[in-house]
């Protein structure tokens, strides 16, 4: 895996299915807030009067010369769950991301959200 402040420095760049599909532009990061390491990456999709942002897990993604290869088919991020630009995920929502991935989900030692935007 890669250090979190290695991958915000990708920020902009392509996001590519395990099949080498282009997918959209990674926007942030969100780390497991027990472990402060990269787990799920938005990635901005949709037409330009219509952009999301859709969650894909960062679990087994690599890097290449100018982008990021997550382990999903580009058909399953694209139908991901997803927020609007420039918005965060609401910790109500986080065992949804979780599911549809089927990760499994547990809040913080504290109760506290499991995922933070860096």
């Amino acid at each position: 895996m890669f250090e979190a402040e290695d991958i915000r420095q990708w920020q902009g760049r392509d996001v590519v299915g395990e099949e080498g599909s282009k997918i959209g532009s990674l926007e942030s990061v969100y780390v497991d807030t027990g472990s402060d390491e990269p787990f799920f990456a938005t990635v901005t999709v949709g037409v330009p009067t219509r952009h999301r942002l859709v969650f894909v897990p960062l679990t087994g993604a690599t890097v290449g010369p100018e982008y990021v290869k997550v382990s999903y088919p580009k058909s399953k991020v694209k139908d991901a769950p997803s927020i609007g630009t420039g918005g965060q995920l609401p910790v109500e929502r986080e065992s949804e991301v979780f599911s549809y991935y089927d990760i499994g989900y547990e809040r913080g030692r504290g109760g506290e959200r499991r995922l933070a935007r860096r």
